[in-house]
């Protein structure tokens, strides 16, 4: 394998000292996550990366980019010392950026960016190397720790950039320079930091100021805060996506299944059919979004659309599967549905709409009756307004079709309030005193949605689903 990194190259883009020579072929941040032979970066955040260097070592990296030679650790060994490594991590990604001749797209939005990167690298694999991040890796350190990893033969590169407080994305964006840049959509997330839906929008069109010249853009175009985006993108080549005529890519139907979703769209004028293999319009309007992405790319769509029609959503995303509580009898079982990774009101909408589309098997369990059963935590960093923001979550039409929901969180409290008696389930102060209670909610033939935000804490609940029987291996929309 050729090096991603060679300590001269290495050194020369950072303006770093090497102990001595070295060669490295990935890049790593976490010890539990290096392979040898990668670059380990000793990042400061909860924990200080310089206390982790020796174990770096010792389990095979070529070398460590530090700021100091940390104590346990020969002053001979491979290491880069910089001045500051966030700011070294930072060089090599613009280095990566600058050597690399891939095109590059930038995916922002308040819902759906980490789908949507993965519909991309789904569709663009088919057509070249595609390099995106393995995870939602879309911060300060996660946009240059992806762009350091790129390896300079990519064709594509699909780059996330997220945010949480004003004047993140622009730079992040400059580091990133994409040649095609897409927000998904506009919404209220993040809320504790920004006064208004208006001023998050002109945070997400602020990508903008990072895109390659004689660059594209595709954008929402039926939602309250489009003209905020229009206005910014004046003079940039757009193509504007939704569900409205003034759309260039206009969703005219979906159609959708317990497994997939299947949707007609009008694509500058052309008829054309898609499919994903999950349940949700809003997977649908992230697949439209998608192909136009590929359009402006200039790459073939029907080969485009056939690609996007293996993708189905990763854990903690919407994934889906089937949990048999009895291996001799497989109608003892139940449906997961995994979206346990973050959570706002438009997320949590598009989430009770897939639950609602889903159908319980009736007859196998306890109760005779199939469920659609909501676990939900937690909606964090909404604001002032947050505690009415939960409250209306009751009055979504969605809610007409489940059976139960059951809250974990202080803030959720206030929607376990709101609910009819008869879907009003168990309200738990944290995901850990939940656990016990699991066995207990769940039933044959149920359909279970487990949604919230990170910090609340609930892939601990969707494991203990999981051990509460034999899962299936069956992605979302699996056939």
């Amino acid at each position: 394998m050729s090096p991603l990194w060679t300590s001269e190259d290495a050194a020369r883009v950072t303006g770093g000292r090497v102990t001595r020579r070295w060669e490295a072929t990935g890049v790593a941040i976490d010890t539990r996550e290096l392979v040898p032979g990668d670059l380990f970066v000793a990042l400061r955040d909860l924990r200080d990366g310089h206390d982790f260097v020796a174990e770096a070592l010792r389990k095979g990296a070529a070398a460590a980019l530090v700021s100091r030679v940390p104590e346990g650790v020969a002053e001979d060994a491979p290491l880069l010392v910089v001045p500051d490594v966030l700011r070294g991590l930072e060089e090599l990604g613009r280095a990566a950026r600058e050597r690399s001749t891939a095109r590059v797209v930038g995916v922002t939005g308040s819902v759906g960016k980490t789908s949507t990167k993965e519909m991309l690298r789904a569709i663009l694999s088919g057509q070249g190397r595609v390099h995106a991040a393995v995870r939602s890796f879309n911060n300060h350190w996660g946009v240059p720790l992806t762009l350091a990893r790129m390896p300079a033969d990519s064709d594509f590169a699909v780059i996330e950039i997220g945010m949480n407080h004003p004047g993140e994305i622009a730079p992040l964006a400059r580091l990133a320079r994409p040649h095609v840049a897409l927000i998904t959509t506009v919404a209220p997330a993040h809320l504790e930091a920004f006064d208004s839906l208006e001023a998050i929008a002109m945070e997400k069109v602020s990508i903008l100021d990072g895109l390659e010249p004689g660059g594209h853009v595709v954008l929402p175009g039926d939602l309250a805060v489009t003209p905020v985006l229009a206005k910014r993108a004046e003079g940039v080549a757009t193509t504007w996506f939704g569900a409205t005529p003034a759309c260039d890519w206009q969703l005219l139907e979906t159609r959708i299944t317990d497994s997939a979703t299947s949707s007609r769209a009008l694509a500058e004028g052309r008829t054309i059919l898609f499919r994903v293999r999950s349940a949700g319009r809003h997977f649908a309007m992230n697949g439209l979004a998608a192909l136009a992405v590929a359009d402006a790319l200039g790459l073939d769509l029907t080969m485009a659309i056939l690609d996007l029609g293996h993708w189905a959503p990763p854990e903690g995303r919407g994934a889906r599967e089937r949990i048999l509580l009895d291996v001799i009898d497989d109608r003892m079982a139940f449906d997961l549905i995994d979206d346990a990774f973050n959570s706002n009101p438009a997320s949590l909408g598009a989430a009770l709409d897939l639950l609602a589309a889903t159908e319980p098997k009736d007859g196998p369990g306890r109760i005779v009756k199939g469920r659609r059963v909501a676990i939900l935590g937690d909606m964090l960093e909404l604001g002032p307004e947050e505690m009415e923001m939960h409250r209306q979550i009751a009055a979504h039409p969605a809610m007409a079709t489940l059976n139960i929901v059951h809250c974990v969180g202080p803030r959720m409290k206030a929607l376990h309030a709101a609910l009819p008696r008869e879907k009003r389930g168990e309200w738990h102060e944290t995901a850990e005193s939940l656990l016990p209670r699991l066995r207990h909610l769940i039933d044959a033939g149920d359909v279970v949605l487990v949604k919230g935000s990170k910090g609340i804490k609930l892939p601990p609940v969707v494991e203990a689903l999981r051990r509460l029987g034999t899962p299936e291996a069956q992605a979302a929309g699996g056939e």
